[in-house]
């Protein structure tokens, strides 16, 4: 079924909670959606399940996850798994759909590969400043597709970059990553615009971390003051 056939059932369909992710530092929920006799898979956050971060906002993981999606599919990346904000069973949250991965794949050796659909990830998280991504945030499916999830910790005004993907440090991004970059600087704040979901700081800071991509020309290198990696890494 195509995307926007799904983003409607999502979006439209009656939701009900089935079970939790227990592991999840916030309230993450697995969950179905019906409409018009066609059922999705999907996880739901409600915001008002959200624990408060020190260095985050209070009920904004949501919006982060949501503005997270809208830069990988405005940007044709495709490595967010559809993803809506709504009402559900216990407020307004987040709700993305269900990906089922390749079992076969042994995660631990995965994340390590030079692929390039990693390589993408990696590209990705450097634009929205994820704080967070943990090899088991990493979600291949059995048509060699690769997605993310837990978007949340995303798009800090300060350099936060946090992740297991540190394959390309310092080369150089290719010509098809430049013309990604440069289109999210033109359309930034016009066509492409993120203000009621984040920060006029936070889109500047978006904006800052495009332009200096851009003028380096290289895949970003580790914060010296700020950890490199998550903890756990998985």
């Amino acid at each position: 079924m195509a995307t926007d056939d799904n983003r409607s059932i999502l979006t439209l369909g009656e939701m009900s909670v089935t079970g939790r992710l227990v592991d999840a530092s916030n309230a993450t929920l697995f969950a179905t959606v019906n409409y018009d006799s066609t059922e999705i898979a999907c996880i739901y956050k409600p915001v008002a399940g959200e624990r408060p971060l020190w260095d985050f906002p209070d009920g904004t993981l949501a919006d982060r996850e949501y503005a997270a999606f809208l830069v990988s599919d405005f940007l044709g990346l495709d490595l967010v798994p559809l993803t809506i904000l709504r009402e559900g069973p216990y407020g307004m949250g987040m709700v993305q759909e269900w990906i089922d991965i390749d079992e076969s794949i042994d995660l631990a050796a995965y994340f390590s590969q030079d692929l390039p659909q990693l390589r993408s990830m990696a590209f990705f998280d450097a634009i929205i400043n994820n704080t967070d991504r943990k090899i088991g945030h990493l979600l291949p499916d059995d048509k060699g597709h690769l997605y993310g999830c837990d978007h949340g910790v995303t798009f800090h005004e300060e350099d936060k970059l946090r992740t297991v993907l540190w394959q390309w440090a310092g080369d150089e991004l290719s010509s098809e990553e430049l013309n990604s970059l440069n289109i999210l600087k033109d359309a930034l704040g016009k066509e492409f615009d993120l203000s009621q979901h984040l920060t006029e700081i936070e889109i500047e800071a978006l904006r800052v971390r495009v332009t200096r991509l851009l003028e380096n020309g290289v895949m970003p290198l580790p914060n010296p003051e700020w950890p490199a990696i998550p903890w756990p890494a998985f």
